[in-house]
């Protein structure tokens, strides 16, 4: 007679399982398929653990040098595999490690156990815990030293031990907690805290209200069986750090990519944006790494698994560029089951209002910026406009504010008439106008406007409204129930009008993310003020899972003193995140010329491979198409293989060092990023400052530019290297 039991994984399991050999792991992914299956076979032996931290532990033989550790069900026949390691390593990790119930929160939780010989208090003067390098809970802890609180400063949290333990910190460690003098203190003792706990406490230590930590880490509203393991992993708490296995090919995609962390555990607040229903647009936003595609993706698989099964797509993922599609597409086929991932349409979103105008017999051609460029000094030179008109400092308009002037006025009024431009609104301008000098100026729009017509264009702005219009007038069908729009911050109010109009007001209508921090092409939008009402539907992620706390104090600091909207015209602070790892502090370094730096580069390249990191794994940057091919190039000269990125999606499989251009890094991730050529005058970009006369126009291309560095800095997750020749760039200079 077969037992068939229920299991789950410990999020850490499989990636110590990788770090083992080979033969090792696959008599590991054996046992674990026939334990799945058969729990009383005769090959399966249970042992009691001495001294283990938890008495439901339990031991398993994978061959004569190798166990795995088990958390066994008091009743029922929920199993959850937590460990697994060489002989003494393992045992040594069940006697050190805790694995329990909170019976506050209902999460089953993870921390070491501490001892006497753990935590040593002593006198100091500053308040701060002194401690070895971090350990994680696989490791055995050495001392950690701490200082005890200074009187004249005090603990560093008002909060007494109820409170601490409604946020998660075991009632063997409030003693630990109450004792902590500063944030560096708090830092230091992450290692012995539940995951969530220390999350809790560093919110609330960043400025994060008690109230709102409360709501997202406080007791459980529902009564806590605290033996009840299938329960608890049944709470979203516990599913960021458990997965219960649902099927057999679930478990054969967790063994074949057990890295793949971000497909089966999310943070209870994702977990709640993804699983509930809303009757209305919902609004997520969060500092890069906080896994707001992540969160999309998942939603995105929901909605398709709740529509059943159909021949058309129900969810329409939207992206701003083409690479971001298609990688997120694979991913999604990674996520689902086939069939529910046919219901997932991922598309860039000219792509698709390409497509469905084309398919009513759509005739007008897309203007590209080159045949506008023409138009435009077509218009100047046969109006004479920008020779007779002079601002208020008696020099004549530059080419650019008639460029400035379209982009930035005519076109996202909708203007099409001198009275239109008479009225427009032109707040953000740079350069004031009275209503002779708009009328005046108005005859290069209307011959830009008619050649347009005449020659069978239509610029993006333009056909994006064509489409909303005949969406709204019941002439198109956007072919999908809901919609999921993916780095909002890009779009333009003339997509987010587009958007709204693809599919009726209702529940699960509209799901947007987005983070204006990274706003790297485009304009702000409002998103009220484009018929998409998020009031009551606004979140934001505040945890970071891709780079390390020193690389995000670093991104964070290129974005100072600039004001940044929250996607629907207020104000986001971004400070309110923090990073759950840490790493070396990113190194800046100069050289004296391009050749310089790129033996800088390469020499650090070197260090890197003879260390085993793969060369894929790391990527160099740099700010302009030109530049990245000399860097590859010179890369190339020094034995190093490359990858230059192109507009092909990457292929991980392909070894070598990535290179690109800035803006192509966009939605990606490295262990290690290379940011070169960081220099006076490449960065903010000589050229862009150049190109427009408008004081306003500069702020706003700085800004971009910061914004770039940003995105850059952020895709780093363990080491982030800045590099210049010559003088460095002012954004390294200040910050």
């Amino acid at each position: 007679m077969t037992a068939h039991v229920e299991i789950a994984f410990f999020d850490r399991f499989l990636p110590a399982l990788q770090e083992l050999p080979s033969s090792v792991q696959r008599k590991t992914n054996a046992f674990i398929k026939k334990f799945r299956t058969d729990s009383q076979s005769s090959g399966i032996n249970f042992e009691r653990i001495n001294n283990a931290a938890n008495p439901q532990y339990r031991s398993v033989r994978i061959d004569r040098a190798y166990r795995a550790i088990l958390l066994m069900p008091e009743s029922g026949n929920q199993y959850v595999l937590l460990w697994v390691d060489h002989h003494d390593d393992a045992y040594a990790w069940a006697v050190r490690t805790q694995v329990k119930i909170n019976p506050r929160t209902s999460v089953l939780q993870v921390y070491p156990i501490l001892r006497s010989e753990d935590v040593k208090i002593e006198g100091g003067d500053d308040g701060t815990y002194r401690s070895p390098a971090e350990k994680s809970v696989e490791q055995p802890f050495e001392p950690v030293t701490a200082a005890e609180a200074p009187a004249s400063g005090g603990p560093l949290f008002s909060l007494d031990g109820a409170q601490l333990t409604g946020v998660g910190v075991p009632d063997t460690h409030v003693d630990l907690v109450e004792r902590l003098a500063s944030r560096a203190a708090l830092d230091n003792v992450k290692p012995l805290l539940p995951v969530e706990a220390y999350e809790a406490l560093a919110l609330f230590a960043d400025g994060m209200d008690w109230e709102e930590v409360w709501e997202v880490y406080g007791p459980s509203a529902e009564p806590v069986d605290p033996d009840n393991i299938a329960a608890a992993l049944s709470r979203p708490g516990s599913q960021r750090q458990f997965r219960v296995v649902e099927s057999e090919q679930e478990l054969a995609r967790m063994l074949e990519e057990p890295l793949a962390k971000w497909r089966v555990f999310l943070h209870p607040s994702q977990r709640r944006l993804v699983d509930r229903d809303r009757n209305g647009p919902v609004r997520v936003t969060g500092g890069a790494g906080t896994g707001k595609t992540v969160v999309a993706m998942h939603r995105a698989v929901r909605l398709a698994r709740l529509a059943g099964p159909t021949d058309q797509p129900s969810v329409m993922f939207l992206t701003y560029n083409t690479n971001l599609a298609k990688d997120i597409a694979a991913h999604v086929a990674e996520l689902a089951e086939p069939d529910v991932a046919r219901r997932v349409e991922v598309i860039n979103i000219d792509a698709w209002l390409w497509r469905v105008l084309k398919s009513t017999g759509y005739r007008a051609k897309l203007c590209t910026d080159r045949v506008l460029d023409d138009m435009l000094d077509a218009a100047l030179g046969s109006t004479g406009v920008q020779r007779s008109i002079r601002v208020d400092d008696g020099e004549e308009l530059p080419r650019s504010f008639f460029t400035e002037e379209w982009a930035r006025v005519v076109l996202p009024q909708c203007l099409h008439d001198r009275e239109g431009y008479l009225g427009a609104d032109r707040i953000g301008r740079g350069v004031a106008l009275s209503r002779r000098q708009r009328a005046g100026l108005w005859p290069v729009f209307a011959s830009l406007r008619k050649a347009l017509a005449d020659g069978g264009w239509i610029v993006r702005h333009d056909a994006m409204l064509q489409a909303r219009d005949r969406l709204a007038a019941g002439k198109l069908d956007a072919g999908c129930r809901h919609v999921v729009v993916d780095e909002t911050q890009d779009m333009g109010a003339e997509v987010l009008q587009l958007v709204r109009a693809m599919v009726p007001e209702g529940t699960n209508d509209l799901f947007f993310v987005g983070d204006g921090h990274q706003r790297i092409f485009g304009r702000a939008a409002v998103m009220k003020h484009c018929g998409i009402n998020i009031v009551g539907r606004s979140h934001k992620l505040r945890i970071n899972y891709r780079t390390t706390e020193e690389i995000r104090r670093f991104a964070s600091a290129l974005m100072n003193g600039v004001s940044v909207d929250d996607l629907d015209g207020g104000v986001d602070a971004g400070g309110e995140y923090l990073s759950l790892t840490n790493g070396p502090v990113p190194i800046l370094e100069g050289a004296g010329n391009e050749a310089d730096e790129i033996a800088l580069v390469a020499d650090r390249l070197e260090t890197l491979r003879a260390d085993a990191v793969p060369l894929e794994s790391c990527c160099v940057m740099l700010r302009t198409t030109r530049l990245r091919d000399r860097f590859a190039k010179g890369l190339r000269e020094r034995g190093l293989r490359t990858v230059v990125l192109e507009k092909e999606a990457d292929d991980p499989k392909v070894p070598g060092v990535r290179v690109a251009n800035m803006h192509r890094v966009k939605g990606l991730e490295f262990q290690h990023v290379f940011m070169a050529a960081m220099s006076d005058g490449v960065i903010p970009n000589a050229a862009a400052l150049r190109s427009t006369q408008d004081k306003t126009e500069r702020r706003a291309i700085e800004r971009g530019e910061r914004a770039l560095a940003h995105v850059c800095a952020t895709r780093a997750i363990a080491s982030l290297t800045i590099s210049w020749h010559g003088k460095a760039s002012e954004f390294i200079e200040k910050g």
